[in-house]
């Protein structure tokens, strides 16, 4: 493995590496021939890692995958540390498949966006659940309250994200006046495609963004300090190893049950 530019200023500055016997530094010049050893004490490469402590609500799981609920408020992954993939493998039991290995969410939810998150637990399973993705074989629907009084009871929302052709469909559950936002939503969605933001673009995109959201809202109609009302309800799919068709729900959080009944 080669190291890092960074590894390697760790190690001239700890003296870790010699040139024919001498600490070395960046202004050590190399005319060729030399005996170059780099040595690292065992205590540095033993140091025990930080382990991120943050319970998670496992919906579904077995040998291959897992369901589990995503909360608001946390990454699914990324170089932060505290991400939902590095607190798969408290929560999770670890596979006994032969190729096991550290549980992997194959899909994103976004920060604020709450519900259900499908996760590989074998290096085959992984593989697999991306290609179901890739081949839309896995039906997604979400929940999103909506603001402003909506022009059809359902609909198809067509558009390019990212230069890339989109499709949405949706449907009105339930409709209630407000006095702040004239009437607020609660749509059913089904995406077609799986684009960053999709859903909260195309809904924007007709006049009715989703409640909370701060990066497509309408400016003087932005609900600040409880999160984004955008929930992912349910997956469904054939279980690529056993065959068996999972169809689960992850129930709508209290505070959509707060607005509708």
């Amino acid at each position: 493995m080669i190291p890092t530019k960074s590894a390697l200023k760790k190690a001239l500055k700890k003296n870790y590496i010699t040139v024919n016997e001498k600490p070395a530094s960046t202004a050590t010049f190399i005319n060729g021939g030399e005996i170059i050893i780099l040595s690292i004490p065992k205590d540095e490469n033993n140091k025990p890692k930080r382990e991120l402590i943050f319970a998670l609500k496992v919906l579904f799981e077995d040998e291959y995958l897992a369901i589990i609920h995503k909360p608001a408020g946390i990454l699914v992954s990324g170089n932060a540390f505290k991400t939902v993939a590095n607190a798969l493998p408290q929560n999770l039991k670890p596979s006994n498949l032969e190729d096991a290995t550290i549980p992997q969410p194959v899909h994103r939810l976004d920060y604020g966006t709450t519900g259900a998150l499908l996760v590989g637990k074998t290096a085959s399973s992984i593989r697999v659940l991306n290609k179901l993705f890739e081949d839309k074989e896995i039906d997604k629907t979400y929940y999103a309250v909506t603001i402003g009084k909506m022009k059809e009871l359902e609909g198809i929302i067509i558009s390019e994200v990212d230069g890339k052709e989109s499709q949405s469909n949706y449907k009105i559950i339930e409709s209630v006046k407000s006095e702040r936002f004239e009437f607020l939503n609660l749509v059913k969605l089904y995406p077609k495609t799986g684009r960053r933001h999709q859903l909260r673009i195309h809904l924007a995109s007709i006049g009715n963004p989703i409640l909370g959201d701060a990066a497509y809202g309408i400016e003087n109609l932005i609900l600040n300090g409880k999160g984004i009302y955008l929930h992912a309800f349910s997956l469904q799919f054939f279980h690529p190893f056993t065959k068996e068709k999972i169809y689960l729900k992850d129930e709508l959080p209290q505070k959509f049950l707060k607005i509708f009944n």
